[in-house]
């Protein structure tokens, strides 16, 4: 099984692009701290598809925090100084969350508020009252 899941803070403006067909594709990098382990951060790399990446261009931001659950990736490319092989891994995002203790703007007041493409985004509450 290839699943991954993710919390951590956006470390730059998601950069949205797109292919020569048209297709919406976004890149983000997230500063994940380690879990138990001080002072350790990693820095994960992403990338959303289509109505997932047009929807966070315009709402997530840097320094966002937010949760991502997707699957890993290779791919490789040649070098363009070099021309040898470079091997790149990311995960693709599957699922983005909010998980910052307020509501994102378009969210406040919302009777739909999670509504945004039918279950791909969601809020995380990460309180301290949770019972585990």
């Amino acid at each position: 099984m290839n699943a991954c899941q993710f919390i951590g803070r956006l470390t730059a403006e998601p950069e949205l692009r797109h292919t020569p067909d048209g297709t919406a594709v976004l890149n983000f990098t997230l500063a994940v701290d380690r879990e138990n382990v001080k002072d350790k951060t990693d820095f994960i790399r992403f990338v959303a598809w289509r109505k997932m990446a047009e929807f966070m261009d315009g709402y997530f931001h840097k320094g966002d925090r937010m949760g991502v659950r997707g699957n890993l990736q290779s791919r490789t490319y040649p070098d363009k100084d070099t021309g040898k092989n470079r091997t790149v891994y990311e995960v693709t995002a599957e699922k983005v969350y909010f998980a910052d203790g307020k509501l994102p703007a378009y969210q406040a007041g919302s009777a739909t508020a999670g509504a945004v493409d039918s279950g791909t985004v969601q809020e995380i509450d990460d309180g301290d009252d949770l019972p585990f």
